[in-house]
Formats: structure tokens, sequence, C-alpha cells
């Protein structure tokens, strides 16, 4: 490992990282499994192919902050796999079954769906080795995507962060960078609470209405393999114009690290709801605080997807994952918040150290190494 990896490495973890490579398939995959203290960790595999060693590490990481901070009985761990998602679906099975053979024996890692993979990746997987989450309803799971449970918390965390700076969801103008699963679902959800959807962004471009945008005809759209700015409505903008949009919430929903030190005073919005994992960096957090401007720490605000995951994992219904989603993202946010406003920390501090305080304590109790 480089000097740059093992500054990451602390005495939380990581437990194991473990690089894949199979030459027939050309499979290139690395899984960081994180802590296990507080029990086997859940994680997502992500499939790109620009991912990295120190991007699985910082996502391994957050889910075991977002898994703690959920108060669920796993640990926190990655995976990726160095490949184009949208390659030949023959080929995506292939590597996706070999990537399950060999994570067969890490008896304390449970996959779970991540960008460029979904419920059928996670078929094959558990088809495989009999352990993964985030599955087909037709073999037990609870769909992540069809209920849209991140996007279900990230509504949840609206509401208790726009009562908190003391404006309405409704009317509220949102701005979402990235409209897959997560961003998309997001849309749909703070529509039906009479939020208005202002912008959205995918790999394309940036869609831009400050009259609202029509998000049923753009979930439509994305659902034809087109991108919003084939849209006719609104202006087609560059992608990261979405940063600079003039909204009161802005949701990242993609890559890591799209709110930098170098565009953090371009954002316009009143609060930031982070939908995807390591979307905001810690320097553009911290500069975005000292603007007034609230973020959200991902691992708190987009955790439905791993609390639904656990809920299927231990054979709970859809309806009590929903609930549980509510009850949790609801206590977890209004709790960071007060606890910032009270110690006078960034939320983001004040996140770390709930989760932290929860897995040193585990910690206690378990051998976790």
């Amino acid at each position: 490992m480089t000097e740059s990896v093992f500054q990451r490495c602390d005495d939380l973890g990581p437990a194991r990282v473990l690089h894949i490579y199979e030459p027939s398939t050309k499979l290139n995959a690395i899984l960081v499994v994180d802590n296990t203290a507080a029990g086997p960790a859940i994680g997502g595999v992500r499939m790109a192919a620009d991912v990295s060693l120190q991007e699985c590490m910082r996502l391994a990481r957050a889910m075991t902050y977002k898994n703690a901070a959920a108060g669920l009985p796993h640990g926190g761990g990655k995976a990726v796999i160095f490949a184009d998602p949208n390659s030949d679906i023959d080929n995506k099975e292939r590597l996706l079954r070999c990537f399950a053979q060999a994570i067969g024996p890490i008896e304390d890692f449970i996959a779970g769906p991540d960008m460029g993979t979904d419920e059928t990746a996670m078929a094959w997987v558990h088809d495989e080795i009999g352990r993964a989450v985030g599955l087909p309803r037709e073999i037990g799971g609870i769909p992540l995507d069809e209920i849209g449970a991140t996007g279900a918390g990230l509504v949840s965390a609206a509401e208790v962060a726009c009562a908190w700076l003391k404006f309405d969801l409704a009317g509220a103008r949102v701005a979402i960078q990235g409209f897959g699963s997560v961003g998309k679902n997001a849309a749909r959800f703070l529509a039906d609470k009479g939020a208005i959807i202002v912008a959205v962004a995918d790999s394309r471009g940036t869609l831009h209405e400050p009259a609202g945008l029509d998000v049923s005809q753009l979930i439509e759209l994305k659902s034809r393999g087109a991108h919003v700015v084939d849209s006719r409505s609104g202006t087609q903008l560059a992608g990261e114009a979405i940063i600079g949009i003039d909204c009161d919430i802005l949701i990242p929903a993609a890559r890591p690290d799209v709110i930098r030190g170098d565009n953090a005073d371009d954002v316009k919005a009143r609060l930031i709801l982070q939908g995807a994992n390591i979307g905001v960096t810690e320097e553009a957090e911290a500069s975005l605080h000292d603007r007034g401007v609230v973020c959200i720490p991902d691992f708190i605000s987009n955790a439905g997807g791993v609390i639904c995951a656990a809920a299927e994992y231990h054979g709970r219904s859809q309806s009590q994952a929903l609930e549980t989603i509510d009850e949790k993202i609801r206590t977890n946010v209004a709790e960071v918040l007060e606890r910032a406003s009270r110690k006078g920390l960034l939320p983001r501090a004040a996140a770390n150290a709930l989760a932290e305080e929860r897995i040193r304590t585990a910690m206690q109790f378990r051998r976790w190494h």
C-alpha cells in the first residue's frame, strides 16, 4: 500500500484489504472490510472503470460510520470492481459471479448493490455464495431501487433539516446532481411533498427550469436510456453547472467529491443533503459551514439503503424497513444538528463523534479483529 493509503489506517480499521485478480475473466477488484465490531460488515459492490483503492477505503469507513450511526448490528465494508458497468450483460454476470466466488470465504462481508450494480447483480452473488442483500423480490429480497429506500431516507432528513432551518419543504427549490436510482427516487418523493425540482444533472449535463421540472417525464426519459438533457423542457447546461444552481436544497447523488474546495463558493443552496457517499469533501464542508450552509453528512442522510438491506437480511418486511428508515434518519439528523449547535461543531464532526462512540463501545464487547 502507498503512504496515502497507510494514512487511512487507524485503530478502527481496516480489518482486511483484499485485492482480487482472476486472469481468465479479467476480474480486477478490491474488497475492504473496515470494522466488524458490531457484526458482519454490510457494504455495496461498486462497478466503475475509474475506481481506486483509496476510494474503496474511504467508502468502507463511511459504511462503518453509517451502520454504527444507524444502530445496526453490522460493521462496514466496501468492494470495487474495475469495469464498465454498461458492458455486455454476459460479461458483467461472469465478473460478478467470479467476484462472489472470490469473496465466498470472507464470511464477515455481506455484499449489497451500489453504483454500477443492482438487484440482478446481487442475485448472481447470492446464487454463488448465499450471502447478499438488495435482492429481487422474487427471491425474497426487498428491492432497494424499486421502493427508493435511499431516496425515502433523504426526504426524512430533508424534513428534519428544513424544520431546523425554519423553512418549509413544500415550495423549497431543489437541485439534484445525479439522476440514477437515488436521485430520481429522491426527486419523486420530494415532489410528492411539494418541493420544486428546479434542476437535475446526469453524466451528459444539467437540465434547469426555475419554474420546476416534470419529474415523472424525466424518470420516463431515463427509463428509455436517454439523458436528462434530452428533455424538450428546461435549459441545457454543463454538468458542473448544477453545483451553482440557485436553489434551497442541493443533493449530490452521484460520484464522490463533486463539491470540493474549488467549487464550494459556487453553491447557492442553504442545505446540502448528501445522497452519494463522500459527495462533499471535508474542505468544502468547512467552507460551506463558514458561509452558513448546513451540510448533512452522507452517512447520516443516505443511510436508507443500508437500513433497508439490514432489515432484509434479518427477515423484516418492506413496511417495517420503511418505518425503520424514517425513524432512524429523523432521530440521527436531529441529534447531529443539536449536538453540532450545542458544541459549536461542524455537522460532520458531530456525526463522526456519534458514530465513533457507538463503534468503540461495540469494540469493547467483541474481539472484532
